[in-house]
């Protein structure tokens, strides 16, 4: 399930705060995500800026679905961000910078909750969670039918264990590759396997006791 995702999709337009390095350079022109990463790393506050541009709408989006907590899925944004930017002189590999984003935003998520004492509320709002979907005006009925599908698949995917529901995000709605997946959640591809399967059955069978 492939969506388009933006900081206007999901609402949050952060004031992020980037602490300027001595020397830097000038803003980029539009550039492939590697040598703007490059650009970044030498010091150049424009070229981060892209960067954060890129990426902070499709982090909240996936901190949102994970947290179900906008002011949490906030901070996981802006400690991710800012730590991106710390770790941008360490990266081997400007290509590489995707994969840190993401992979240390789902860690972030997953220690908010094992910090949280029991699961939140299955209260998630789905229109701040999902892509508006095109839906005739004059079907009151369909937009009503498809707002209540979208409510009960996002309670089924509250309900899933974060492990499930990690893996279930980052390759359903963010298009990550399963190697990318298991770097991210520290485990094997063949576990990242598993874990989808199950998160599928589980909203699968959510979604048939619905109808």
């Amino acid at each position: 399930m492939a969506t388009a995702e933006s900081p206007e999709e999901s609402g949050f337009l952060p004031q992020f705060q980037i602490p300027v390095r001595p020397g830097a350079a000038s803003a980029p022109a539009r550039l492939d995500e590697a040598t703007i990463v490059a650009r970044a790393q030498d010091g150049d506050l424009s070229a981060f800026e892209q960067l954060v541009e890129r990426y902070q709408g499709r982090l909240f989006r996936l901190a949102y679905r994970m947290l179900d907590d906008r002011g949490d899925a906030e901070d996981v944004v802006q400690e991710t961000l800012t730590a991106g930017w710390r770790a941008l002189p360490s990266l081997d590999c400007s290509a590489a910078f995707g994969a840190w984003v993401y992979r240390t935003a789902t860690n972030r998520c997953l220690d908010v909750l094992r910090r949280r004492s029991a699961h939140p509320e299955a209260s998630m709002d789905p229109a701040g969670l999902w892509p508006v979907l095109a839906v005739p005006s004059a079907d009151p009925h369909r937009a009503a039918e498809l707002a209540a599908e979208l409510e009960c698949l996002s309670r089924a995917l509250a309900a899933l264990p974060p492990g499930q529901r990690a893996c279930w995000l980052l390759r359903e709605l963010h298009g990550r590759s399963y190697a990318e997946i298991g770097t991210a959640l520290g485990i094997s591809t063949v576990t990242v396997r598993g874990r989808l399967a199950r998160a599928r059955e589980n909203l699968a069978e959510a979604m048939i006791q619905w109808h």
